[in-house]
């Protein structure tokens, strides 16, 4: 585990698109900012494996297609996840 230290403002970078900012401190509490990319998933540790592990934040895959119920017409619907 790297372990680093940092002051209010300061931000930490994790392969060039993830950023971590310290936002507050308070006493023993911190704030942290999370700058990420939209295909990755950020979930809090202690969530992680209580039922709602990354399987329950992550929508599965889109069918390719949505076969037609008329022969030579295609039908594709198209995919959005639930949070758009």
């Amino acid at each position: 585990m790297l372990v680093l230290s940092r002051k209010v403002g300061e931000e930490i970078v994790i392969d060039g698109d993830i950023v971590l900012t310290v936002v507050e401190v308070n006493g023993n509490r911190v704030k942290i900012g999370i700058r990420a990319p939209r295909d990755k998933v950020v979930v809090r540790g202690e969530l992680v494996g209580k039922g709602r592990d990354l399987d329950a934040v992550i929508p599965p895959a889109p069918p390719a297609s949505i076969p037609s119920p008329t022969p030579g017409i295609s039908s594709n619907l198209g995919f959005f996840p639930a949070w758009i």
